[in-house]
């Protein structure tokens, strides 16, 4: 154990600080770990429960290339992430002792898995239509994300109110589906999570206004990319999805977390119940550009034109396309969701499009050009009266830079003063107007909100579109465990001397100063002679060592850079003290 935590301290003082952050990271280390010393993070590191801990994090072929080193396949991540051996390949003792532990007990985990049999294919057109199938649904949830952000618990599933609310909508059929929804999103850069909540990010904003192809190549690709890397064969490609299971056998969440991937798979058409595929699949599985040639003429062919009713109603007789579809639903409600779609035109859905950037004569050209019935009057005379009521309120930001709510309505400013769902926003009276602390966007969407016809104004006073925030996507170059371990780092760093030896030995007779341990001390005098006195440890500071010497009954103290070594007692035969 001791030569361990020597080899491995020394091999983690030589890391740099950003390897070191990505170990302690993989290996789960608390950022306010109380070590000193490089040997103090080995001897954590090197502590049986720790092991056991990284071990259940491997996949089963970096587990046979510990158990079996010259027989098994190269696993750069056992030593690159989780300092489980030397650069050399080596694996430390004390984790070899655990390796053999756990392959006495678990033997099944180190073998390789049989061969998986052949895998049928699929009907591409059942396939393509249970992606189409889940890119609506998809859409669906992130619309919903945008006008608020989905709550979630604190162990991660989308939280029972929200998750009711998008059930008795019908956007999804269950609760496991909606879960998967959300991860194929989360894997896409689609969502982010902010501790409990989803949000939609601006990629998701930009996905749902393109074409289904391209929303499905987009969702298979993030898929594919998160997959963890046990799930890939030697030569780089995704192990046949039989074998997905087993590919983590010390994990015990991993059967979950592979079954959500291979359902995933099932709800974007790459697999079937079975385990068949349809002839896109293996191509993706393989990791080669995205076949989306091969699918297209599966996916339900999308239309640009529809039917404007009388009865304020818009009918899609098939599929419309995405960024009609979104457009469309800036100033209609969706009623149905289905092959043909129904919209409802209504006095707040107009008005939720004016207060997006909407005007009345950009609503009127949008209709005129996917209409196959004209504009009929009662939508006409909808539209036209509730822009002219619309922006009657104006949110703007004044010169003290606080947020000024006007209107030449002061029936309606009197009703926004004394309106309890907005005193929240601190408003006051301010001569005719009213002012707020709150951010301009803040009272501007809480105004919306209570259906007030409202209109931003920028600093030139013109009406300009806000948008709900949206997640940023995740971004590759933040390194956060640079951040969380920097203070750890760096009382490391501080602590550690380039002389190991010294390192070490001051290491042991902290250690034996803790334990009042007896130690043969052997020093070095200054005519080149050493003497060798036993002391019972009491103190260490100021570069010296103190102790009892028995032998004389005096207190020495002993400077430690003329000591050669220091023995406990009780690991030196008798005859040689």
């Amino acid at each position: 154990m001791a030569s361990d935590e020597r080899a491995l301290a020394t091999w983690l003082a030589a890391r740099s600080d950003d390897d070191l952050a990505v170990i302690f990271a993989a290996r789960g280390v608390s950022p306010a770990a109380g070590w000193r010393d490089f040997f103090d993070a080995a001897d954590g590191l090197l502590d049986p429960i720790s092991i056991d801990r990284a071990l259940t994090k491997l996949p089963r072929a970096a587990l046979q290339a510990l158990a079996d080193p010259a027989g098994a396949p190269e696993a750069p991540a056992v030593s690159d992430t989780l300092a489980l051996r030397s650069d050399t390949g080596t694996v430390f003792p004390t984790v070899a002792a655990r390796v053999s532990v756990l392959a006495e007990a678990t033997p099944e985990a180190f073998t390789p898995l049989p061969d998986a049999a052949p895998v049928a294919g699929v009907g591409e057109a059942e396939a393509a239509e249970r992606a189409f199938t889940a890119a609506g649904a998809l859409a669906e949830i992130l619309v919903t994300a945008r006008r608020a952000p989905i709550s979630r618990t604190g162990a991660g599933p989308v939280s029972a109110l929200d998750r009711r609310r998008l059930l008795e909508a019908d956007i999804v059929d269950s609760a496991e589906e909606l879960d998967d929804l959300l991860a194929a999103a989360e894997h896409a850069d689609l969502v982010a999570t902010d501790g409990r909540e989803f949000t939609i990010t601006g990629a998701g904003e930009r996905w749902l206004e393109v074409p289904t192809l391209a929303r499905w190549t987009t969702v298979v690709e993030g898929w594919r990319d998160r997959l963890p890397a046990g799930l890939a064969s030697a030569g780089g490609d995704i192990l046949p999805p039989a074998h997905w299971a087993g590919a983590y056998p010390l994990d015990r969440d991993w059967p979950a977390r592979a079954e959500q991937s291979r359902r995933i798979a099932i709800r974007w058409g790459l697999l079937s119940l079975d385990g068949g595929m349809p002839e896109w699949t293996p191509t993706i599985l393989a990791g080669g550009d995205i076949p989306t040639g091969t699918i297209a003429p599966h996916l339900p062919a999308e239309i640009d034109r529809l039917y404007l009713q009388a009865d304020l109603t818009a009918i899609a007789p098939g599929p419309l396309a995405p960024a009609l579809d979104m457009r469309l639903r800036r100033i209609a409600i969706r009623e149905s969701r289905a092959q043909a779609s129904t919209y409802r035109f209504t006095p707040e859905s107009i008005a939720a499009g004016l207060t997006e950037g909407e005007t009345a004569e950009s609503i009127h050209a949008f209709l005129a050009e996917v209409s196959l019935t004209g504009i009929p009057q009662p939508l006409d005379y909808l539209v036209q009266s509730t822009a002219d009521r619309h922006g009657l309120v104006r949110v703007s930001t004044d010169a003290a830079g606080l947020t000024r709510v006007e209107s030449v309505d002061p029936a309606l400013v009197d009703a926004i003063a004394i309106d309890q769902a907005l005193r929240p926003l601190g408003l006051v009276a301010d001569g005719g107007a009213l002012r707020s602390r709150a951010e301009r966007s803040v009272v501007f969407w809480a105004l919306a909100d209570a259906r007030y016809p409202v209109v931003a104004i920028d600093a030139q006073g013109s009406p300009e579109s806000l948008h709900r925030r949206t997640a940023p996507v995740r971004s590759a170059v933040t390194v956060a465990p640079h951040t969380a371990y920097a203070p750890l780092i760096a009382t490391l760093r501080a602590r550690h001397s380039d002389t190991g030896e010294g390192a070490w030995l001051e290491r042991e007779l902290d250690q034996a100063v803790r334990a009042k341990a007896t130690l043969l001390v052997t020093v070095r005098l200054p005519d080149a002679s050493e003497r060798t006195f036993t002391l019972e440890a009491s103190g260490l500071g100021g570069g010296r060592l103190r102790g009892l010497d028995r032998a004389a009954d005096i207190e020495r103290t002993l400077p430690i850079s003329s000591i050669v070594a220091a023995v406990p007692t009780d690991a030196v035969p008798s005859g040689r003290r």
